[in-house]
């Protein structure tokens, strides 16, 4: 749906410093403001995925700033966009959602320079994040090579957690598990971009695993077979999923991308909706030469991603996935 809203809109002239914009789907925008530096440019807000004013405001920032990680950015400076049903609405809750962002920030060393504010008919809440990046440290969901690996940085998952949320029937358990993967920051992206054997990176949210890896796969020419085994779950989210909890997003999902993938005959339905489902706050997805693949997964590991993995690979053929 989105490639067709942006088809027919009028073109901008050709601009040399504009090195990403968003032809590909990429995570942020890229403009070449010297030599060597460009800025990065993204926004993110949705509506609230857990009751808590102040986790939704966590989660929300985590969601924002994890773009500007995923293309090798550092993120300097934010601004917040926050919608409110003002008559419905209590001013302390507005407070402790901005708090809740403005202390995901702080630990990010991001500051909220400012932000704007409406009258909306439901919550909203979201970042403007500014960053910059080395020209040539940035990492795109294109450029993928036949042979690399691919790793996934944190469990799939948040979605059934979300819809459970929702639903009121999240366990205690399933919050922590829930706002442990949302609020994890994957600021490790500034370091995965000093390595050269990354030859493309993203991170997984609206449009699911399936979703984001046939980005990577149609931008880089390449086809990826992903090992089923292999791929970390949340276990909460796991559990939420095998008992018939489904989201509508994976649905649409489904319907945007089931062209590019092949899953094998029997696959059961819970593992379906799991590939298609939308991540907040997701992991990063990488392809990367396999001889780095140990030293990446224990940089991974060292700064508190346990469930990251290889979970499948990128060969020569049509763009597609293959699912086995």
């Amino acid at each position: 749906m989105l490639r067709e809203l942006l088809a027919n809109l009028p073109k901008p002239d050709h601009n040399a410093e504009l090195l990403v914009g968003n032809d590909t789907g990429d995570d942020a925008a890229i403009y070449r403001i010297d030599e060597n530096r460009a800025l990065v440019a993204t926004t993110d807000f949705f509506m609230p995925v857990v009751d808590d004013p102040f986790d939704f405001g966590r989660i929300a920032a985590t969601n924002a700033l994890s773009d500007v990680y995923a293309v090798g950015g550092r993120p300097v400076l934010a601004l917040a966009i926050c919608g409110m049903p003002i008559d419905k609405v209590s001013t302390e809750t507005i407070r402790q959602v901005l708090a809740g962002g403005a202390t995901v920030c702080k630990d990010a060393g991001v500051p909220i320079a400012g932000g704007h504010s409406i009258d909306t008919l439901e919550p909203i809440y979201g970042l403007a994040v500014i960053g910059l990046v080395d020209i040539d440290k940035i990492k795109r969901n294109v450029g993928a090579r036949p042979g690399d690996v691919l790793i996934l940085g944190k469990g799939l998952g948040t979605g059934f957690l979300s819809n459970a949320v929702k639903s009121g029937t999240l366990s205690d358990a399933g919050y922590g598990e829930m706002l442990a993967a949302t609020t994890k920051l994957n600021d490790i992206g500034m370091a995965l971009a000093e390595r050269d054997d990354i030859h493309a990176m993203t991170d997984v949210t609206g449009f699911g695993l399936l979703g984001h890896l046939s980005e990577v796969c149609l931008g880089s020419g390449v086809a990826a077979h992903l090992d089923l085994d292999a791929i970390p779950l949340l276990a909460e989210g796991r559990a939420l999923a095998e008992s018939g909890v489904n989201t509508g997003a994976a649905s649409r999902n489904r319907m945007a991308f089931f062209e590019n993938v092949v899953l094998p005959d029997g696959l059961p339905q819970w593992w379906n909706n799991m590939l298609y489902d939308p991540q907040t706050a997701g992991p990063l997805l990488i392809a990367c030469d396999p001889s780095g693949a140990d030293d990446i997964l224990a940089m991974f590991r060292a700064e508190g991603f346990d469930a990251a993995a290889v979970i499948g690979k990128c060969t020569d053929g049509n763009p597609g996935i293959t699912v086995s």
